[in-house]
């Protein structure tokens, strides 16, 4: 039988990875999985990290960084309580390879993430990260759909 023991679930704290962070905890509370909250700080391209002088940016990084590790232990507190095991995680980088290296590393069981559920040609400019786990990922992932 499969049993779940490490559950990654990665959030970029909008509305759409709401519900889905309802699902990653019911279903580390259901299985008794340790969860491993993840969340990815996008790298600026690299045309515009030209643009800034190196210590300048290096502050920016530094303090974009701090915020998200606050944001995520703020985020966890309303989210999760006591009934789970989870830790968390901020990284920076391209979020579908971030979410893919942890999940390898982990390893993880199984991936969970929000989908904004964009579609025509915004989805074409903007692109998904949830699609790109999807296709790559060596593990079940679940996409929760957001009604936002």
């Amino acid at each position: 039988m499969l049993a779940l023991k490490t559950i990654l679930y990665a959030t970029d704290f909008s509305e759409s990875s709401g519900p889905a962070a309802d699902y990653a905890f019911y279903l580390a509370r259901l299985t008794g999985a340790r969860l491993h909250v993840l969340h990815v700080v996008g790298e600026l391209a690299d045309h515009r990290k030209n643009q800034v002088q190196p210590e300048a940016f290096n502050l920016l990084e530094r303090e974009v960084e701090t915020q998200a590790v606050k944001e995520i232990e703020t985020f966890c507190q309303r989210k999760f309580n006591s009934d789970i095991s989870y830790t968390t995680e901020v990284v920076i980088g391209r979020p579908f390879d971030q979410i893919l290296r942890k999940s390898r590393q982990l390893p993880a069981d199984m991936i969970v993430l929000g989908t904004h559920g964009r579609t025509g040609i915004e989805h074409v400019l903007v692109g998904s990260t949830a699609e790109r786990v999807v296709r790559r990922a060596t593990v079940p992932v679940l996409t929760v759909r957001s009604s936002v």
